[in-house]
């Protein structure tokens, strides 16, 4: 599952080289290419160690939020467009609520007791090739096109994580921002912002002469494992210097009774199967197809 990604972006992109050859091979002339804008209204959820199971499709739906974007679109060829988006979305995880108290392997997650939110800002661009062509202008444009895209994003990032009952005098019930706390007594904090590949399908339906619809689902490849906090091992108590960074390093635990050594320095605190976190959007989105301007020909 872990080269998926990487086989979908090959996919699209090579078939975004085949769909476009030379001007007189595709006989498309500029004048039948055209843009569009597009508002969406997404549903946001993440992959990673603060999920149900450690599988990578593992996801907990009470968790999903709502999230928007906005894009413009152009269309380049019968197949082929490029689109350029900017979006928000939010993404939380909860250890109390997404693992089994009870479960072999999930009852360590649900002592761990992690929880957080992290609010994406991305910027996108991606290559978008249609299964059904329309060598025509946006007039005579198909009813309904499936298609798969992929590209490359930035993403700002800020996981915080939730103060419950504590001793260290913390404000229980505040939100605390956790990359500059390194948690996990790392060197130097993790960068807020980030690289992800974007990549998935659609459908779009054409609503009327200048309005499409689609519904989409598309999947972020990120490569940092700290969307959520947690990707390495617990770190020595003497070796975080606030009380913020103790609290979310280690005192958060439910148990230690039970769970000797459960938290002990080099005990794993995340996943040590996956590396990397993933962030999903499924997102319905209203395009609106700006007029081309049509030149007419000049009579003498």
């Amino acid at each position: 599952m872990k080269n998926i990604f990487t086989y979908s972006t090959a996919f699209v992109l090579g078939l975004a080289l085949v769909a476009t050859p030379d001007a007189d091979a595709q006989q498309f002339s500029k004048r039948k290419q055209y843009n569009s804008v597009g508002f969406s209204l997404n549903a946001v959820n993440y992959f990673g160690d603060v999920t149900p199971t450690t599988s990578f499709t593992s996801l907990r739906f009470g968790a999903t939020r709502v999230g928007a974007g906005v894009s413009i679109t152009r269309r380049f060829y019968p197949r082929l467009s490029g689109r350029f988006g900017l979006s928000y979305g939010r993404i939380t995880g909860d250890d109390n609520l997404a693992a089994d108290e009870q479960g072999a392997d999930s009852k360590f997650r649900y002592n761990r007791n992690m929880s957080f939110r992290n609010d994406l800002f991305e910027a996108s661009a991606v290559a978008i090739f249609d299964i059904i062509e329309n060598r025509n202008n946006y007039l005579k444009r198909p009813d309904f096109v499936p298609y798969v895209f992929a590209g490359v994003a930035g993403f700002y990032n800020n996981p915080k994580g939730l103060v419950g009952k504590n001793t260290l005098g913390l404000s229980e019930g505040q939100y605390i921002a956790l990359a500059d706390l390194k948690t996990e007594g790392q060197a130097t904090a993790y960068s807020k912002t980030q690289i992800s590949i974007p990549f998935g399908g659609g459908i779009r339906y054409r609503i009327n002469r200048n309005f499409d619809a689609s519904l989409e689902v598309g999947w972020r490849k990120t490569f940092t494992d700290y969307i959520d906090d947690v990707g390495g091992k617990y770190a020595p108590v003497s070796n975080l210097s606030t009380p913020a960074a103790q609290y979310f390093g280690h005192f958060i635990t439910k148990d230690r009774t039970n769970f000797p050594g459960f938290d002990a320095p080099g005990a794993i605190r995340g996943d040590k199967g996956n590396k990397t976190d993933w962030y999903i959007v499924t997102g319905v989105t209203l395009n609106y197809i700006l007029t081309p301007r049509i030149k007419n020909p000049k009579f003498r």
